[in-house]
């Protein structure tokens, strides 16, 4: 594997960052598993039509808040994850921040906004914040896998766009 990219998991606490890491990586789903502290780093080799990438997952507390862009973590990064739940209205306030945060510090590059569990809503009555092109929105399910691996498919197609 010649090419790599890290990928920031960012997002408010309980919002399935992790849950959407291991559906990603093991094609599962956990109900009990322990809140990361500080920082997990996955790897995910992703194959495109262009050729392999490895997707290196930083996969991040939720308690860092607007705080993580003062981190080390930050240094490197090729794209973000920014993850909202659907059953939650404030943490699209949060995630609406973070990718705006990400995109002032890491201009240029790709920000994928997700709203996660989708299976606990009627997906019409799941809103954008209006700084969030609801086009480029990906709707995702950790729990059925609904919609995961194709975002991060989009992700990485995007991030071998850019150039890195």
């Amino acid at each position: 594997m010649s090419e790599s990219a890290k990928v920031m998991l960012l997002g408010d606490i309980g919002v399935g960052k992790s849950s959407l890491a291991r559906r990603l990586l093991w094609d599962k789903f956990e109900a009990d598993y322990k809140t990361t502290l500080g920082v997990d780093v996955l790897a995910y080799d992703l194959a495109l039509p262009s050729g392999p990438l490895r997707l290196i997952l930083w996969d991040t507390d939720g308690d860092f808040g607007m705080s993580i862009f003062e981190t080390v973590y930050m240094l490197g990064a090729s794209a973000a994850v920014v993850v909202a739940d659907a059953s939650r209205p404030a943490t699209l306030v949060k995630m609406a921040s973070l990718a705006r945060g990400f995109a002032e510090r890491r201009p240029g590059r790709e920000i994928r906004a997700v709203l996660n569990k989708i299976d606990l809503v009627e997906s019409r009555t799941a809103q954008t914040p209006p700084e969030i092109d609801p086009a480029t929105l990906a709707r995702t399910s950790a729990l059925t896998g609904q919609g995961v691996r194709e975002m991060f498919a989009d992700l990485g197609a995007g991030i071998v766009r850019r150039g890195l």
